[in-house]
């Protein structure tokens, strides 16, 4: 899940910038969003003393169905939301209980007179301090604050901050519809009887009256939308009202009210990414195709309008649904409902939901192939996860059993967790180029806030190591310590029920989610600008220690120049081998800055209590925004300049070909992190008349370690194309880093660095 960035236009932006509450999940900003919001907060002010069970579940029944949306034309499925500017949620958009201050002031102005601002400005005040990430910041330690000491990681130059969130949490959707709605309740009553927490219970069965009541609320919008519909549409919802209706007090027994009882619930549960539908969803399907219920056009039809609510719901960065991969309980019937989940991907052209597709040695080769057409298309979907060395990397990394890996989900842009057994909030942000620059130039040393003397008072290459790590350990154990924090100040906070309903194993230890329910309880941190520190310790070691080419102090003068009137000493920066070249020298240190900020991550694990903390190494144009906070680099980069985006090479380094760049890739240690992000650009010839050259190639790469590839194809003159006339190019996708976007929608600055991504 990641880090939410500009240029996705939301109501809930201030200058261009995301709200810490909210990122960038669109909020209502009208007058019906002000009410929604100030009744949330009545409710919230009433509740006085109650217990945190009992809040949250009484708070979640304020807010839905009240933020549903209507059922709009050729859905065959309900379930359309939008937040308000005040409200409960796990996730970005929300992260327990949240106020986006300039969107209420903003749905105040639409509602249009001094009493909306008079209260919604009461509202506001109401709600600092109250707020749970406000309460996540008043908890930080004096250590850990003057280590974070900013929240605004997208306009502070500084080298690590924290998020707050609840993210990237899956689901048991196959329990869900296996059990329905009264066989979750009998457990939970069944809880309540080994002695569990009677509060926790009863507001667990509150919440599930809220997705009954959900799903009840849109039984009577269909039904009465069918009294005015014409004969076709008219016999669709009343389908839909049949559904709705069943899955509020049954057991889901067809594919289509499987599908409407785990979107609903999904929404009013807050999750932004739905996990691995084809274990879940196959035998409904397998059951209805065989017993003649449906067909596969109208299965497919019920997908299609499935991926276009996920589209509509604008995550974004999240969306994922999985398929294919080991630990499936029936694979035949898995892998029908793949082919149908690739079809409707094939024919949605929308940058969600983000289908990704694992696989192994025993995957049926036909289903890689309609992968591969997809991919072919111009779809930036199906993204490739090689299960051979997933699953093994994630047994190491996560320190777990061979079952529990199986269940690896990427969720958001890249991160790895186990899917309703594990947590593994991304909350913490860390510029390595920003570490690598103080240590250049001379900062503060983060333990004892004392001037450090820079590049020039580093006599070897390994003083100016020992230099970089003293910049980027101390800042890895705060974000860490904040991690735990967030954890502990949310369970605090609300139980989060719907969560911990579909987690293992909460209701079978009687405990709620971030107290003792959840199996794994780890964090991770997003890291950025990993490559672009290997090429500029390797250039600098070049240049500097072994040719003595330039001194440390005339290296310091050109960086803090930006290379103006140093352009011979740019040069031979960017001369210098590079990683991505199949280059020893330059892989090496590659390998070394990406084992060093792993195990400094992993170790903080035991320290501040979480059964892991991983770096992820993914990308969702951070590398842009980053970037521009960032001084000129050893690399030869000028300031201001994206960086490296994830585990690629920096744009245009890679000039010994495609196998070699692969082949660097493939040497850094996947079981030492939870999630890294493959770039790769193709040309269409690629998946035309030279597609048994590119199945080799990727063969190849996945045979000798290759983890993962995130696949677009595209022609530099497309792109070209686009950026001059971009109201005729709304349909070109690409992938950005761990997502996928219209191009046309992407700030200048991030199309141009996707435009220079070496095409293959």
């Amino acid at each position: 899940m990641a880090t939410h960035l500009e240029p996705i236009p939301t109501s809930s932006r201030s200058e261009g910038k995301p709200s810490p509450a909210t990122e960038t999940l669109p909020l209502r900003t009208d007058a019906a969003g002000l009410a929604q919001a100030l009744a949330f907060t009545k409710t919230h002010q009433g509740l006085g003393d109650a217990s945190t069970a009992a809040r949250e579940a009484t708070c979640l029944a304020a807010q839905f169905p009240a933020i549903l949306l209507p059922i709009e034309d050729g859905d065959l499925l309900a379930g359309r939301y939008r937040h308000a500017p005040v409200g409960f949620s796990p996730e970005p958009g929300g992260f327990g209980y949240y106020c986006d201050e300039a969107a209420l002031r903003q749905a105040a102005t639409a509602a249009g007179d001094d009493a909306a601002h008079d209260a919604a400005e009461r509202a506001i005040e109401y709600w600092r301090g109250r707020t749970t990430s406000q309460r996540v910041r008043a908890a930080f330690s004096p250590e850990v604050a003057a280590l974070l000491p900013s929240d605004d990681w997208c306009g502070e130059p500084g080298v690590a901050f924290p998020l707050y969130r609840l993210a990237g949490v899956f689901l048991d959707l196959e329990k869900l519809v296996t059990l329905g709605l009264p066989n979750l309740r009998a457990q939970v009553e069944a809880a309540g009887r080994r002695g569990a927490d009677p509060e926790w219970a009863s507001g667990m069965d509150q919440a599930l009256d809220v997705v009954a009541a959900s799903c009840l609320f849109y039984a009577a919008q269909a039904r009465e939308e069918a009294t005015r519909a014409a004969a076709g549409r008219q016999a669709e919802l009343g389908s839909l009202t049949e559904t709705l209706g069943h899955v509020a007090t049954a057991v889901p027994e067809t594919l289509r009210q499987a599908l409407q009882l785990a979107w609903l619930y999904t929404l009013v549960a807050g999750v932004h990414n739905y996990g691995r539908m084809d274990r879940a969803f196959g035998p409904f399907l397998a059951r209805d195709l065989e017993a003649g219920r449906i067909d596969e056009a109208q299965a497919l039809a019920l997908l299609e309008s499935l991926w276009r609510l996920m589209a509509a719901r604008r995550t974004i960065y999240n969306g994922r649904v999985v398929i294919g991969g080991a630990g499936r309980g029936d694979p035949a019937a898995a892998d029908r409902f793949a082919r149908l989940a690739l079809e409707a991907t094939r024919r949605v052209n929308e940058v969600e939901p983000q289908l990704t597709f694992r696989f192994d040695r025993t995957t049926d080769p036909e289903l890689l192939t309609l992968a591969h057409d997809v991919i072919g298309e111009g779809r930036t979907f199906p993204m490739l996860y090689n299960d051979d060395v997933n699953v093994p990397a994630v047994e190491t990394a996560f320190g777990v059993a061979r079952e529990d890996a199986e269940h690896y989900v990427p969720l958001g842009c890249g991160e790895y967790v186990l899917e309703h057994r594990s947590l593994g909030t991304p909350n913490g942000v860390i510029n390595l180029l920003k570490g690598l620059e103080a240590a250049v130039h001379g900062g503060l040393d983060p333990r004892t806030g004392r001037p450090t003397p820079g590049v020039e008072g580093c006599a070897t290459f390994e003083d100016l190591w020992g230099a970089y790590r003293a910049q980027v350990e101390p800042r890895v154990e705060a974000l860490a310590a904040q991690e735990a924090l967030v954890y502990r100040v949310l369970a605090a906070e609300a139980p989060m029920h719907l969560l911990g309903l579909l987690h293992h194993d909460c209701l079978d230890r009687g405990r709620p989610l971030l107290e003792g329910g959840c199996r794994f309880v780890g964090g991770t941190l997003e890291t950025y600008g990993n490559v672009s520190v290997a090429d500029s310790l390797a250039a600098i070691r070049s240049v500097v220690y072994d040719r003595r080419l330039v001194t440390p102090v005339r290296l310091r003068e050109a960086l803090a120049a930006d290379f103006v009137g140093f352009d011979h000493e740019r040069r031979l920066l960017r001369e210098a081998p590079k990683y991505g070249n199949d280059d020893d020298a330059a892989d090496a240190l590659a390998v070394r800055v990406h084992e060093h900020i792993c195990r400094v991550a992993a170790r903080q694990a035991p320290r501040v209590g979480l059964d892991s903390y991983l770096v992820v190494i993914i990308n969702n144009h951070a590398n842009s925004v980053l970037g521009r906070q960032t001084g000129a680099s050893g690399d030869g980069r000028r300031a201001g300049e994206p960086m490296s985006n994830a585990n690629n090479p920096t744009s245009g380094n890679d000039r010994s070909g495609v196998t070699a760049f692969l082949r660097s890739l493939v040497k850094l240690d996947p079981t030492l992190h939870a999630g890294a992000v493959q770039n790769m650009k193709f040309g269409r010839e690629m998946f035309g008349s030279r597609r048994p050259q590119l199945e080799a190639l990727l063969g190849t790469y996945f045979d000798t370690g290759g983890a993962q590839a995130m696949i677009t194809v595209v022609g530099r003159e497309d792109l070209e194309a686009a950026m001059r006339e971009p109201e005729k190019w709304g349909h070109l996708m690409v992938r950005v880093g761990g997502f996928s976007a219209r191009f046309v929608e992407l700030s200048l600055t991030v199309q141009r660095e996707i435009l220079e991504r070496t095409l293959n």
